[in-house]
């Protein structure tokens, strides 16, 4: 006879969060519901991490938003060589290095925006949300009136690929969107990173990030206004990274529309 589950006092916090709390136990075990949660989870996690990337559709999903779109790998020959050597994930393959190069000779300093999208360890994260946040930020950039690259779709690439893919475009300011690595309730969470004046070298402390991008996390909405402020912030101070501090969720609270006051005496409209 198995013995009964014994609740965790913290149940109900879990309506709020899909972080493994209050789990619970059978003696000195955890309930079996739970071990075969944590293993789907896991089995979720590193299917993200070796699922194919699909460049092609993911070149078609920015087509279909009437983005010019180019598909580069990294020097990364392949996945087993990209999850052993993360160098190789950082630099752009012969041909990658050509196509771009070619890309800025045609059309030389007319970037002041690069957007790449790369399958980092999550392609699956890639899959589902690049499309839609670019198509939430592309109102902004076109207010804003920046000029914008061929989005790079980028395979086996890790985030300082996009440094490499700004310089050669001579782009001012490169944004990569990139699947974050899987946790263990967040396989498809979708990071993005945006550095200025980007070149091969430059380091972490350079750039800022957006993280957790998806329906659990933040949404394509604020994630693309906190792309556009940093965007903003760093073609206006002329850096990213420790430097530029996000305050965008104050500039957030400035653009609210504040209720009509009600003069005194009078009634409220739902009053």
């Amino acid at each position: 006879m198995s013995a009964p589950v014994t609740p965790d006092p913290w149940t109900a916090l879990r309506r709020h969060t899909p972080a493994r709390i209050a789990l619970g136990r059978t003696g000195a075990s955890l309930p079996t519901s739970e071990v075969l949660g944590f293993a789907l989870a896991h089995a979720q996690a590193r299917d993200a991490v070796h699922a194919p990337f699909e460049a092609e559709a993911a070149a078609a999903a920015m087509r279909a938003l009437g983005l010019e779109t180019l598909i580069v790998d990294s020097a990364a020959p392949d996945r087993a060589a990209y999850l052993r050597r993360p160098d190789l994930g950082r630099a752009l393959s012969e041909a990658g290095r050509a196509a771009l190069a070619a890309q800025a000779a045609r059309a030389p300093g007319s970037c002041d925006l690069a957007i790449v999208v790369a399958d980092g360890l999550s392609s699956t994260a890639v899959h589902a949300h690049a499309a839609p946040l670019v198509e939430a930020l592309l109102p902004m950039v076109r207010e804003a009136g920046w000029r914008l690259g061929p989005v790079v779709v980028a395979r086996q690439a890790r985030v300082a690929l996009g440094d490499a893919v700004g310089e050669l475009l001579e782009a001012r300011l490169v944004i990569l969107l990139v699947g974050e690595r899987p946790g263990l309730s967040s396989p498809d969470s979708l990071g993005a990173y945006i550095t200025f004046a980007p070149k091969v070298g430059r380091t972490d402390a350079e750039r800022n990030c957006v993280s957790n991008i998806r329906a659990e996390g933040l949404g394509y909405d604020a994630a693309a206004f906190k792309l556009a402020w940093h965007a903003r912030e760093a073609l206006r101070l002329g850096l990213t990274g420790v430097g530029l501090k996000d305050e965008s969720d104050l500039a957030a609270l400035q653009t609210v529309t504040p209720p009509r006051s009600v003069p005194a005496g009078s009634r409220s409209p739902t009053g």
